[in-house]
């Protein structure tokens, strides 16, 4: 059943105002890069259903969010602590600077006590460093974790890195997201907004990931699968 609030309303209403605001060159470009991404089949790639899911050690985020009961400490997180728990959920976004990320970690955040009621526990990947993870728990108030991948190592584990190309470095460095100082490298490596669930077997029971940044699967959808 869709909800007149669904991830993807939402979504979809970032990118209506989107194009009222944006001049439509750079409009362009973004439409471009996606389709552009599309073309290279990496959506194909990704690990599918069925597969083992790789491990990870990802160090947490060490800021506490306003009014959580969690309080996190920047320790690293072992992904087969986790899973001795219950399945997990793990999404993997670009980072604080991206609209659609962030309303996709909110939509998480308010579907979290259903993760909870699941017996599911969910964690937020982007290659992004610790401390602007700590900004973003911070300004929208997180209570799971958000780990960092540098390099977006454990992304290309998963098979949905890619390395942004050189003409739309310039466009990011226009509208001023400076990628390198965000994820403190210059690798310009990305990862595909993404969506996995793994079972405590270490098995991948859901899969979905987008060249277009703008579409993303509702948590509703994901838990579900639980």
């Amino acid at each position: 059943m869709q909800h007149s609030t669904d991830l993807q309303t939402k979504l979809d209403n970032i990118t209506t105002r989107t194009r009222g605001l944006v001049q439509p060159d750079r409009l362009a470009i973004t439409d471009a890069a996606v389709q552009e991404l599309f073309a290279t089949g990496i959506e194909d790639r990704i690990l599918p259903i069925g597969a083992t899911a790789p491990t990870f050690d990802l160090p947490d985020a060490a800021a506490t969010a306003l009014n959580s009961p969690v309080a996190l400490n920047g320790k690293i997180i072992h992904s087969s602590d986790l899973l001795g728990i219950g399945p997990l959920i793990v999404t993997f976004f670009r980072g604080r600077w991206c609209p659609y990320c962030m309303t996709e970690l909110e939509a998480w955040q308010a579907a979290f006590p259903a993760v909870r009621e699941h017996g599911a526990l969910l964690v937020a990947i982007s290659p992004q460093l610790a401390r602007q993870n700590d900004f973003t728990v911070q300004h929208h108030n997180l209570t799971f974790p958000l780990l960092s991948d540098a390099g977006s190592r454990l992304a290309d584990a998963f098979r949905i890195a890619y390395t942004v190309p050189e003409h739309l470095r310039l466009h990011y460095r226009s509208i001023l997201v400076n990628i390198p100082y965000i994820n403190g490298d210059d690798t310009w490596r990305l990862p595909l907004p993404a969506t996995f669930v793994i079972s405590q077997s270490g098995k991948i029971i859901f899969a979905e990931a987008h060249a277009d940044h703008r579409v993303r699967p509702d948590p509703q959808d994901v838990l579900a699968t639980l």
